[in-house]
Formats: structure tokens, C-alpha cells, sequence
């Protein structure tokens, strides 16, 4: 089992959702067990801009969701710290959305596993160990 996974924003909402069916089955498995399971402070960000935009729809002001979303479901908001700014910067130019690229330095700082369904992540050389597979 994975020491640490960081998920992705729209596994996370999934995954506090209870929208399970909307990853591949196998990582039920993998996040229950995991040591920890954590996001980006990113993630927190859209989830807001989803809200706000009204492309995602909370049962509580986006500040409460947040809070839920953490601690009490068992998930770890990790730092964002320079040195993940730096590597998010450094990737390869696959990918140009910030957000994405912030997410990814975290779990590669982080040597955690990623929980993504994004299609473009695969084509980042850097995650090929990291990444996990459905």
C-alpha cells in the first residue's frame, strides 16, 4: 500500500462525495489504506473557483466544504512551499495549467502516490513511478 497519496481535485471531491464509481475501482482499496491521504492547497482553490463559477455545487458554504474535506474526512493538506513552486515550474511543458503543475511538484516532492484521471499527466516522464494505475 502507498505510504502517502495526494489526490487530485476532482478525486478528492469524489472521494468525500462518495462518487467512487467515478475512479477505477482498485484505489477504494489503495486510498483506505494509504498512511495518508492528502491534497495540495491548490485543490482547495478549485474547488472554491468550481463553486464559484457554479461548474461544481456544495451543500454548504465552500469555506465549510473545505473544512469537512480535511481533518475530519482524514485528509492532510499539505504545504505549499517554494521548493514545490520551483519543480512545478521545472516540468517538462506538457501541461500549462498551474494548478496541475502544483499538484504534480507536491506529490513528486512528497515521493506520494498521485490519484489522477487527468490525460494528460501520463505524458509527464517525471510521474511515471508516481502515478496510480487503474
Amino acid at each position: 500500500m502507498p505510504e502517502i497519496i495526494v489526490l487530485d481535485t476532482h478525486i478528492w471531491f469524489w472521494w468525500i462525495t462518495e462518487e467512487h464509481h467515478r475512479f477505477p475501482t482498485a484505489w477504494l482499496t489503495l486510498i483506505e489504506n494509504a498512511a495518508q491521504v492528502t491534497v495540495s492547497p491548490v485543490s482547495c482553490v478549485e474547488i472554491a473557483l468550481a463553486h464559484q463559477r457554479g461548474k461544481l455545487h456544495l451543500p454548504c458554504e465552500v469555506r465549510d466544504w473545505l473544512q469537512q474535506a480535511l481533518t475530519p474526512a482524514g485528509v492532510e493538506l499539505l504545504p505549499l512551499t517554494a521548493t514545490i513552486a520551483a519543480r512545478a515550474v521545472a516540468l517538462s511543458p506538457i501541461h500549462k495549467d498551474p494548478f496541475d503543475r502544483l499538484i504534480i511538484a507536491t506529490a513528486l516532492e512528497h515521493r506520494a502516490q498521485l490519484a489522477s484521471i487527468d490525460g494528460v499527466f501520463p505524458n509527464y516522464l517525471e510521474l511515471k513511478s508516481c502515478l496510480l494505475q487503474s
